[in-house]
């Protein structure tokens, strides 16, 4: 049985909780810039969205071991929304009407959310994101210098896209970038392998961290050794500094209010709310199935959690924010006990802001793109799609229709387009399995029995009417419901105006088990 989760802090474990809430924001740390620089916002908002992940979000989950934060998952509508809705602080508002959104869903109890999205769609989603963090990284890694694109007018002029970008990047590179994004993926590559989580060191400090620093390192030798290869601001991370405190509170941004009337905003807040909330409830079930004390999750619960947190970060200017796997893997991994740890993860969060920013500006963005195309592979392995191909074509084409509705239009509507198909597929599947009659088994004299299945519904009228008109003439036929549940009223309907008109026609001699009595009037 699962042990419930606790609704306060527990403080009775920090020898556990404080080393692995460390380990976190050493994990959580390249990935909050890494995808606020994805999503095309400031790298600051993905500071905030750190700290109001663990702090406000940490305090008021039902999940012991979840940490909350900005997630790959988001990065393309982000992207997408602060182009078309025209600034980020228009993009803000939709953030806290997101989380509006996500704290009726949890009033309403629509923690069972997850449950109505096939898994091919889920799989398909997820492997386009991880397409397009790639497709959106490439330039970063290789050190792509705009200033000198904008003195090739002619390329300047074409049309921009994802792979516009790749091949200027190819053009305009920096040898600095694409050194130090080989040194970081190799090193990346390096952690992935089993051996290195037998060293215990490695176990708490993640790769992400060893790739920050070399790439600081790097960089700094460059400087040194050969200035040519460099990288200057345009190519490092760029926060605020503050000399005071209010001029720290000063960098956080407001929401643009004046926006409300914009229809745009709302359409991006439902696609956020959905997104988001989708991807926590994921996470959370896998999250507990880690859990060494298997201990459940309120989903409605971490509905309003995310909600609140939503609205708190869109208010002080950071990303929207969701359970994310990652951090509450390195969590369970670090020993973590209780949600003490994610809090503790968020200030840790803040004492970096405020203590060590010019630190972290010497952070080449070719390392945070190393670790984003490593975190994009993961997402679109080669391997997931082999293995969605073995589950055959009704896991198969919901899927790969999801990847490419989303890379050739946005996320929203190519997750409506994976779920038509897949709803298609259900239909079919339904369609077929609404009763139990094999035509082969037909021989002269012998009776004819159909099984009707457990749930009958409208959605088998089609197959089991049908199944009647194909019924060979002079012969006896039973149609049993013992075994059914629930028989719809439109397909009692059907039945019994078989038996009143096409079972006479054809001379059929027609049994009824367990078919309750159609009341109405008969469409024929």
């Amino acid at each position: 049985m699962n042990t419930p989760i606790k609704k306060s802090l527990d403080f009775k474990y920090l020898k556990n909780d404080l080393p692995a809430g460390l380990v976190v924001f050493l994990v959580a740390l390249p990935l909050c810039l890494g995808i606020a620089l994805a999503s095309g916002a400031p790298l600051f908002s993905g500071i905030i969205a750190g700290i109001v992940g663990g702090i406000v979000i940490g305090s008021l989950s039902g999940s012991s071991l979840g940490v909350s934060g900005p997630a790959a998952g988001l990065t393309v509508i982000v992207l997408t929304a602060i182009s078309t809705l025209g600034s980020y602080q228009v993009f803000l508002l939709a953030v806290v009407i997101a989380g509006l959104i996500q704290i009726i869903l949890g009033i309403v109890k629509a923690g069972i959310i997850g449950y109505y999205f096939p898994s091919s769609v889920i799989k398909g989603m997820l492997a386009a994101i991880g397409l397009i963090l790639v497709l959106k990284q490439i330039p970063h890694a290789l050190g792509f210098d705009k200033d000198l694109l904008e003195d090739d007018t002619l390329i300047s002029a074409a049309k921009k896209n994802s792979f516009t970008e790749i091949w200027y990047a190819l053009r305009y590179h920096s040898m600095g970038a694409i050194i130090i994004s080989i040194v970081s993926i190799a090193i990346l590559l390096l952690f992935d392998r089993p051996f290195m989580k037998k060293i215990k060191l490695f176990n708490f400090v993640p790769g992400a961290l060893i790739v920050v620093a070399a790439g600081i390192l790097l960089n700094y030798a460059f400087s040194v050794l050969n200035p040519g290869w460099a990288l200057n601001n345009e190519h490092l991370v760029v926060l605020p500094v503050a000399n005071s405190a209010n001029e720290f509170l000063g960098f956080f941004t407001m929401p643009d209010w004046t926006a409300l009337s914009n229809p745009k905003v709302y359409i991006t807040a439902a696609t956020i709310a959905i997104v988001a909330s989708l991807e926590t409830l994921l996470c959370v079930e896998a999250t507990d199935k880690l859990d060494p004390e298997k201990r459940s999750t309120p989903t409605n619960r971490e509905l309003l959690a995310q909600g609140t947190g939503n609205i708190v970060s869109g208010l002080l200017g950071g990303l929207p924010l969701t359970q994310v796997i990652v951090r509450s893997s390195a969590n369970i991994n670090s020993g973590g006990k209780t949600k003490v740890s994610a809090v503790f993860h968020g200030l840790l969060f803040i004492g970096c802001a405020l203590l060590i920013p010019r630190v972290l500006n010497l952070i080449p963005l070719a390392c945070l793109a190393a670790v984003l195309l490593m975190v994009g592979y993961k997402l679109a392995k080669v391997s997931l799609f082999k293995e969605m191909y073995k589950l055959g074509w009704e896991q198969f084409i919901p899927f790969i229709v999801t990847v490419i509705a989303i890379l050739a239009t946005d996320l929203l509507k190519g997750i409506s387009i994976g779920m038509l198909v897949a709803i298609f597929y259900i239909l079919r599947k339904n369609y077929r399995t609404s009763y139990f009659f094999h035509k082969e088994d037909v021989r002269e004299g012998k009776q004819i029995k159909i099984q009707l299945s457990e749930e009958v519904t409208f959605l088998n009228k089609a197959s089991i009417q049908l199944m009647l008109e194909e019924l060979p003439a002079n012969h006896k036929v039973l149609i049993d419901g013992s075994r059914s549940v629930s028989i719809d009223h439109d397909v009692v309907e059907i039945i019994h105006d078989f038996k009143k008109h096409g079972a006479k026609e054809k001379h059929i001699d027609l049994a009824l088990i367990n078919i309750p009595e159609f009341t109405g009037t008969s469409a024929h």
